[in-house]
């Protein structure tokens, strides 16, 4: 591969981050779950429930159920993707076939309206399935298209441009959101623009990353009476089996794990936390999670920076560290609206650098030839068990009444993350992946 090859499909690469992170900062973060919401509201019958499938459920609990549908459904589905793209090595043409999808389900969410919740649930369903599906073959395409030594800078800039076109749009969004009422337009009819913008980013900002990426092996032949679904399965099972071979690869994947879901945890309940426990406005918790958005793009590429003087593994390690620190401050030190802001800074500065270098991390423990099966396994360490944390913050917050006590528990995932990653042998896993250059 040439270096203009090189440089241009790395910045086809950041064009699908840029493009598929509006549907998480859009549709996720803050529009579909409350506006979903409503509509189940709209349509509960006399015993205050709906009964989408002949089940009874309260219409606020609706959102939770899909996230976590959503996910079983992701870790069922991800692994089959992955060897289906690894042996058809056709994943340009899966990229493409999946966020066109995705692009579609969540622009039809414009028609979102009165009681049609499960059009929206299902919609959802298919959308957010096909983002987990196409982060897998996005992720996979890291190692053909950066050298080892480069794909922590490529891995790092990747991150930072998704999430500044993430908060690009958002911030459009919440403009328009913002004024609905003197463009003569409703707050319903704003969030559904908002949503169906989300399909059109992701759609459009797609056709650069598909022309420009390409397909860096020939397809294999499917053997007589095979076809591609017969031959994930049985891929699969080998992935499964073969895991074993690579055990810094494994090992990473548990440290991963552990860390990851309290990240993710953290940054799902900080909201949460700064509405019931400091009382803050939507505005002010808006603002918060812009900032984070834009901010996060210096974090990942300063933690890139850092990368280069300590390696991806202990810079990483210093991120827990970082992470760990921001517990205690939220446990002994945030009381004010100001201080959550410094919170939202710092774990904006974080966030970013400690996903970026994980992946590029991830890619050089892996087989060559099985990048997307191997990234399969990664996504579901990222999002399949992301009710792990979650569970035991709710746990904690139910024994002890505690906002502050639960989200410290939570410290367990870091330092248990961050023990599990200081053993892992880099060098002795590039040699096990035969990755060695």
């Amino acid at each position: 591969m040439n270096p203009p090859n090189h440089k241009r499909e790395q910045w086809a690469w950041y064009s699908y981050d840029w493009g598929n992170s509006a549907f998480s900062t859009t549709v996720i973060t803050l529009f579909l779950g409350p506006y979903l919401t409503s509509l189940a509201k709209a349509a509960v019958a006399a015993d205050g429930k709906i009964h989408p499938l002949g089940l009874a459920i309260d219409p606020r609990a609706l959102w939770s159920y899909l996230i976590a549908l959503s996910v079983i459904l992701q870790v069922l589905v991800l692994p089959l993707v992955g060897a289906i793209a690894d042996y058809g090595h056709k994943k340009r043409e899966m990229l493409g076939g999946l966020a066109f999808i995705g692009a579609v389900a969540t622009g039809l969410m414009f028609f979102m309206h009165g009681e049609h919740y499960l059009w929206g649930a299902a919609l959802f369903l298919v959308a957010n399935l096909v983002f987990g599906a196409s982060i897998v073959v996005y992720n996979a395409f890291l190692p053909e298209i950066a050298a080892p030594e480069e794909r922590d800078t490529v891995s790092s800039t990747g991150w930072g441009i998704g999430y500044l076109g993430g908060g690009t749009l958002l911030a459009l969004n919440l403009y328009l959101y913002s004024n609905a009422q003197s463009l003569g337009i409703s707050d319903g009819m704003a969030v559904r623009i908002s949503l169906c913008s989300a399909g059109i980013w992701w759609g459009l900002f797609t056709i650069p990353a598909y022309m420009g990426l390409r397909n860096h092996s020939a397809a294999r032949s499917l053997p007589p009476g095979e076809n591609y679904l017969s031959i994930g399965i049985k891929q699969v099972v080998a992935l499964f089996k073969d895991i074993r071979l690579y055990p810094q690869a494994l090992l990473f994947l548990v440290a991963f794990l552990l860390y990851n879901d309290a990240i993710q945890t953290v940054i799902s309940l900080s909201s949460q936390f700064g509405s019931d426990q400091l009382n803050m406005s939507m505005g002010s918790l808006t603002k918060a999670i812009l900032m984070v958005q834009f901010v996060a793009f210096f974090g990942a590429t300063g933690f890139n920076f850092l990368s280069k003087w300590l390696g991806a593994k202990h810079s990483i390690a210093v991120a827990l560290v970082i992470w760990t620190l921001v517990l205690f401050y939220i446990y002994f030190a945030v009381k004010t609206e100001s201080e959550f802001f410094i919170l939202a800074f710092v774990i904006a500065i974080v966030m970013g650098g400690s996903q970026a270098l994980s992946r590029s991390l991830f890619s050089q423990l892996i087989p060559k030839g099985r990048e997307a099966e191997y990234f399969s396994l990664y996504e579901i360490s990222d999002k399949g068990t992301s009710w792990i944390s979650p569970l035991f913050f709710g746990l904690a917050l139910e024994l002890t009444g505690n906002y502050r006590l639960a989200i410290f528990s939570l410290i367990i995932f870091f330092i248990g993350g961050l023990i599990v990653l200081l053993r892992v042998n880099i060098d002795q896993g590039i040699k096990e992946a035969s990755n060695a250059h």
